[in-house]
């Protein structure tokens, strides 16, 4: 079965995402405290990211929402949304999330994972065509990528789990900002840092999927070469990267995983691995030629995964929180620029 976005499919997923973004608990907050008085809750730290359980979570719900909105504008959550951003996205209650990750203290907050969603919601309110809100957003976009291009002369090694350290994931995204904002500069960067990480890397052995993987570490760093290499380039690496992929070797890269306990957060994580597989796949398979063999096993894969994975991201707080954006991510790779 192929899957593509319709308007019922956008319809779930952002009645989805209204659900959670602004419901403050239960709340997992990533929060240094300095003294007794950073002793507050999700809303007054973060008015406009307090809901959807995390910080991240309710950053990329807001990524979903705007995207389904400019996909989809006259869906019938489409006013909801509107009306929802306009009393959040203010000038106001951005200048407090921009404060907030300015703290000293929050120099390792949402690092990297955070971060590069921020920087992929604020691509996205680029791609409107009232430019208010990404104006909006601009001075706390503008925050994080400051903090990657920071950090990203420090980091020696990449990161290559498969839950919120990923660093392939991360400089995937941040690409996408980069690119359309114009910052050479960070681009530059986010290339370099995948060359120097990856570009020696062969016949990978896929160990994976462990039990809270949300994505897979050996698809997430095909997916970022094929951002970060010219065409041709990406060719030759990957065919050194995934030398048997027409046998379907490593045998694990096209097997779903199994979700044993879907009210366990951790465990939860295992329906995103097979959201995010499912987007890594298509977006290799687009990267190949139309006679390429590998193509149509690319493309089976990944429908193998939203087969196993799509009629699980509502139903269970512990997922629906955040798993509609994998699967946006899937169902929209190849139709992106």
């Amino acid at each position: 079965m192929t899957h593509v976005l319709d308007s019922a499919t956008a319809s779930r997923f952002a009645a989805a995402a209204l659900g959670h973004v602004t419901r403050e608990y239960p709340n997992k907050m990533d929060h240094v405290l300095s003294g007794p008085g950073d002793v507050q809750g999700p809303r007054a730290l973060h008015p406009v990211f307090f809901g959807s359980f995390d910080w991240h979570s309710c950053v990329h719900g807001w990524w979903t929402l705007f995207t389904l909105l400019r996909l989809y504008p006259d869906m019938p959550e489409a006013n909801r949304i509107r009306a929802l951003a306009d009393e959040l996205f203010t000038p106001d209650k951005v200048a407090a999330e921009t404060a907030y990750a300015e703290r000293p203290e929050s120099r390792g907050f949402e690092r990297p994972y955070g971060w590069a969603w921020l920087l992929m919601l604020a691509a996205e309110l680029d791609r409107h065509e009232d430019g208010a809100r990404a104006r909006t957003l601009a001075p706390l976009a503008e925050a994080f990528a400051r903090r990657f291009r920071d950090f990203l002369p420090l980091a020696a090694y990449p990161v290559r789990v498969g839950t919120h350290y990923n660093t392939a994931f991360a400089l995937r995204l941040t690409l996408d900002w980069a690119e359309g904002a114009g910052d050479a500069a960070l681009a530059d960067q986010c290339r370099g840092r995948a060359t120097l990480w990856h570009a020696a890397d062969r016949d990978c052995q896929a160990w994976e999927p462990s039990q809270d993987e949300f994505l897979s570490p050996a698809l997430m760093e095909a997916a970022l070469m094929r951002r970060a290499l010219a065409p041709d380039a990406f060719a030759n690496w990957f065919e050194a990267f995934l030398p048997r992929l027409a046998e379907r070797e490593p045998a694990t890269l096209f097997l779903p995983a199994s979700v044993s306990d879907r009210s366990d957060g951790k465990i939860a994580h295992l329906d995103g691995l097979n959201l995010s597989r499912a987007w890594c796949w298509r977006e290799i398979a687009s990267s190949l030629p139309p006679g390429d063999a590998r193509r149509p096993i690319a493309l089976e894969a990944a429908d193998v995964h939203l087969d196993a994975a799509l009629p699980h991201v509502t139903g269970d707080y512990m997922g629906e929180h955040w798993l509609a954006s994998f699967a946006l991510l899937a169902l929209l790779a190849g139709r992106r620029g």
